[in-house]
């Protein structure tokens, strides 16, 4: 559920008792650890943990209106979300696999899609792991680790364009030549 607030206090201040207590938690460990090349704004509807443009100019790619997107944190209908982009951009990269083994030596269960941690309430969290995880990844290593995926999107996508565009000349039907056949039958 995106929020219309326009402040991450009034975010805050719009939740829940229980929800406003795990948010808040995160929060502090997340602000403790932030590279102070980053900064907590709001950002699609959600608590939003961005390299802002003065260090990052080129913003997101698909907004570039907007700053770079690190991670975010909401409330859901249903749960809390943590997002951690790092982990996305990194594909199988030592942070991600890092960041899945040391959640799972806590004993908690890890509910994650490819970069959405999803939780009901702060005792499913290893604070610590959160704390480990923003401190292991500073802004410049983020944004390499952004641009390298980027480019490699990018030139994937421009390779299959070219190897679809050689498979359609493959498959085009040939031009028939029409000789005249003098007295053939």
């Amino acid at each position: 559920m995106q929020s219309k607030a326009a402040t991450v206090e009034e975010y805050v201040a719009s939740l829940p008792e229980d929800r406003r207590a795990a948010v808040e938690a995160i929060r502090k460990v997340i602000r403790r650890n932030l590279d102070r090349d980053c900064a907590e704004v709001m950002q699609y509807g959600m608590i939003g943990y961005v390299v802002p443009h003065s260090v990052y100019p080129a913003g997101y790619h698909c907004d570039p209106r907007q700053p770079l997107p690190m991670a975010g944190l909401a409330s859901q209908k249903q749960h809390l979300s943590l997002y951690l982009m790092g982990l996305y951009v990194g594909g199988d990269s030592p942070y991600a696999r890092w960041f899945a083994e040391a959640w799972k030596k806590t004993g908690k269960k890890l509910d994650m899609g490819k970069a959405c941690i999803r939780f009901k309430k702060l005792e499913d969290v290893p604070l610590e792991v959160i704390g480990e995880a923003f401190k292991r990844l500073p802004a410049k290593t983020y944004i390499e680790a952004y641009e390298k995926n980027l480019n490699a999107s990018r030139s994937g996508k421009a390779a299959a364009a070219k190897s679809a565009g050689k498979k359609a000349a493959k498959k085009a039907p040939k031009k028939v030549s029409k000789k005249k056949t003098a007295g053939k039958k």
